[in-house]
């Protein structure tokens, strides 16, 4: 892996372009989601709950869809370059083992005091505990999955590194890969 930063574009003021029959004002306002206008979708990965209650969550979506499958969300700032939501992990609970082939995934715990995440790659597996305000960055390419072993509701932020991620894949030993996911 190299060490070479990735080139980004530089965006001088001059070479911002407010989309056409936007004020800078309304421009900015498009780019805002407020938490009074979320709301919180158990839906969006529900075919898992309901193979099996463990793998219960919520998302609460701020920029971009994520990468729960749900493929549009008008209530969303659209996304240029990252996608950004809420995670609801209910104690006992779990997202299953899956890997993200085409971004990086980020999870920062807001609340939450015992947030299991374990790792596996080439055969190796790794686990590690994550509290509040802990963050972890997972390259893509690696399996991740999560568990919430407290004994409270776990709220944390996600980020994916790519504004439309392909929906993740599971191992194929893992029960939930042989689930048809719902179109949405």
């Amino acid at each position: 892996m190299s060490n070479t930063p990735p080139e980004f574009p530089k965006i001088e003021p001059h070479n911002v372009q407010i989309p056409s029959g936007q004020s800078f004002k309304e421009w900015i306002e498009s780019r805002t989601a407020r938490y009074e206008t979320r709301t919180v979708d158990w839906n969006a990965l529900k075919f898992q709950a309901d193979f099996d209650p463990k793998y219960k969550r919520a998302q609460m979506r701020y920029i971009g869809t994520g990468g729960s499958g749900v493929t549009s969300d008008p209530n969303v700032v659209p996304a240029d370059h990252f996608t950004f939501s809420t995670m609801v992990l209910p104690a006992g609970c779990e997202g299953p083992l899956h890997i993200h082939y085409d971004a990086e995934e980020v999870f920062f715990i807001l609340k939450g005091k015992k947030i299991r995440l374990f790792f596996e790659h080439k055969g190796e597996e790794v686990e590690t505990v994550l509290t509040e305000r802990d963050v972890i960055s997972v390259p893509p390419g690696v399996y991740r999955g999560l568990r919430n072993e407290g004994v409270e509701e776990a709220l944390m932020c996600v980020m994916i590194g790519n504004p439309k991620p392909v929906i993740p894949t599971y191992p194929e030993s893992h029960p939930i890969s042989k689930i048809k996911r719902p179109e949405n």
